[in-house]
């Protein structure tokens, strides 16, 4: 069982500092970064194997690739609320929010009630996070029903009206990932982009032209009839 230090030590020597500014480009934060490739991350993921003690540990680093790593590592079945709180509070770039999201929180047992209470705070990445989760969860959740997802519609017309770049961004993803699962919530998902559009709001306006665009392309009907 390897120990955080050792994982540390090696992300240490895989540091590329040289791919920083490109990530600044981005929007990546770069406090905190080595700046080290997701799929560097993902194999030595693989390596190491489930350790939700070592994620924990990771995680308290505060480097921004031992935490992306923490989420990968982390058994999901442990993960409990508190966890969850301590780590979206943690958040500084959506790449980590992302991450964190659909590498380990989505497949968490209390993921769905955590997309109804971030929803609902203030915090930028917090409440980004409530809706990759719900993004993630219409990508992976292979066993909710139609109605589950249809109960976040309003969740997602309520955040529609949020300026902040990373958050619309995120409530179009989670539009668009709905309306993608199959034919009924393809047109649940269209109905609710329509009443967005209709908002006073620049994101809102913004968040259903798109969602909408994609929903009704030629490529998604094509999809969800196959």
């Amino acid at each position: 069982m390897a120990s955080a230090r050792d994982v540390i030590e090696e992300l240490k020597v895989k540091a590329r500092p040289d791919q920083l500014d490109g990530m600044a480009r981005f929007g990546i934060a770069p406090e905190g970064r080595l700046g080290i490739a997701i799929p560097e991350l993902r194999s030595m993921a693989k390596k190491l194997g489930k350790d939700h003690e070592l994620a924990l540990e990771l995680w308290r680093t505060g480097i921004a690739e031992a935490r992306i790593l923490a989420s990968m590592v982390d058994a999901a079945d442990k993960v409990t609320g508190s966890q969850m709180e301590e780590w979206v509070e943690d958040f500084n770039s959506w790449d980590i929010c992302d991450q964190v999201c659909m590498n380990l929180f989505d497949k968490a047992p209390l993921a769905w009630e955590k997309v109804a209470e971030w929803s609902e705070r203030e915090e930028e990445f917090v409440k980004r996070a409530a809706f990759t989760l719900i993004a993630c969860l219409a990508w992976h959740d292979k066993k909710s029903g139609n109605e589950k997802f249809v109960s976040l519609l309003p969740v997602i017309i309520k955040g529609s009206t949020d300026e902040r770049n990373f958050v619309k961004k995120a409530v179009n993803w989670a539009l668009r990932h709905i309306g993608k699962r199959n034919v009924e919530l393809n047109k649940a998902a269209i109905i609710a982009a329509e009443q967005i559009r209709k908002l006073d709001s620049k994101a809102a306006r913004w968040i259903a032209s798109d969602a909408i665009r994609e929903l009704q392309s030629d490529a998604i009907r094509r999809k969800l009839k196959s």
